[in-house]
Parts: C-alpha cells; sequence; structure tokens
C-alpha cells in the first residue's frame, strides 16, 4: 500500500515537472533505464525489501549500483536492466564478467561505509524489467544470479 502510494506520487510529481518545462532532459534510452529503476524499486518494496540506496556512486570507482536493499539480513544489490520489448536479449545475459567486477568493486566500497565491525551477507541479483508500451510493467527477478568470485568448472576432458 504504501510503495503504491509513494510510485503514485513520484509519478505525479514527474507529470507537474514535465507540465511546467522542468523535466529531465536525457536522451530516451537513459529515460528507459531510470524507468524501469523506479518500477523495480516499488517491485521490491512491496515484496517486503527495504530498499536503502538507488544509483549509489563512490565516487573514485566508476559506475553505480542500481538498487541496494535489505532482505531480512542479507544485503542484496541488485543490477537493473530495463528493455521495450521481450524479443531483445534476455536481462541476465547482458550482465557480463566486466559489469560482475565493477558491481563486486562498488559493493565493497558500498560495505565499507556500513556501521559495523563484520560486514552483513551480501546477494547480487539481476532484475529484467520490461516496460511494454500499453502494458503492466513485467519483472524477472534473478536471486543470487553471481557470486563474488567467477568460478568456471573445470573441464576434465582437456
Amino acid at each position: 500500500m504504501r510503495s503504491a502510494l509513494l510510485a503514485r506520487l513520484l509519478n505525479g510529481l514527474e507529470w507537474v515537472a514535465a507540465r511546467r518545462g522542468r523535466g529531465i532532459e536525457l536522451p530516451p534510452h537513459l529515460m528507459t533505464g531510470i524507468e524501469g529503476e523506479d518500477a523495480a524499486c516499488f517491485y521490491l518494496m512491496r515484496n517486503g525489501y527495504a530498499v536503502t540506496a538507488r544509483r549509489w556512486s563512490s565516487g573514485n570507482v566508476r559506475g553505480d549500483l542500481d538498487l541496494v536493499a535489505w532482505e531480512g539480513t542479507v544485503l542484496c544489490v541488485v543490477e537493473v536492466k530495463t528493455r521495450t520489448a521481450h524479443d531483445m536479449v534476455p536481462a541476465h545475459a547482458v550482465v557480463d564478467a566486466h559489469k560482475r567486477r565493477v558491481l563486486r568493486r562498488l559493493t565493497r566500497q558500498y560495505l565499507s561505509h556500513l556501521p559495523g565491525q563484520t560486514a552483513p551477507q551480501v546477494r547480487f541479483d539481476v532484475m529484467g524489467v520490461y516496460l511494454i508500451p500499453g502494458k503492466q510493467p513485467e519483472f524477472e527477478h534473478f536471486k543470487a544470479a553471481f557470486g563474488w568470485s567467477e568460478w568456471k568448472p573445470r573441464d576434465y576432458w582437456e
């Protein structure tokens, strides 16, 4: 209920800003990405997550963490990939090894800012958000999509 109210309030404020000519002037693909992150944030909130950061950046490491949320005692770093059609490459497929390294590095920076002596358990999720015109947003949430290391199975046939 609360997240639905916040979503409506955010949409209303964006509508007012656009009517007054003060909307954000970004390329369409960036606006689509931001819209997808907003939808993912409210999806997580509706499903019991406590979102603590959006588009978090450290200042000394390039990139940002799309969403950081708590699911109980687990800190979830959520990479959001927004699509406007189902015929494109799925969200989880475009988070390559380089992106995973960047997310791990940023997460270490984020953890260094948290109070306390011990770091919480961390989970890396990937969320696909499909914003198809005329339809309700669709979500694919891949929990624990990758971990702290790049484990590759050993090929015993070599």
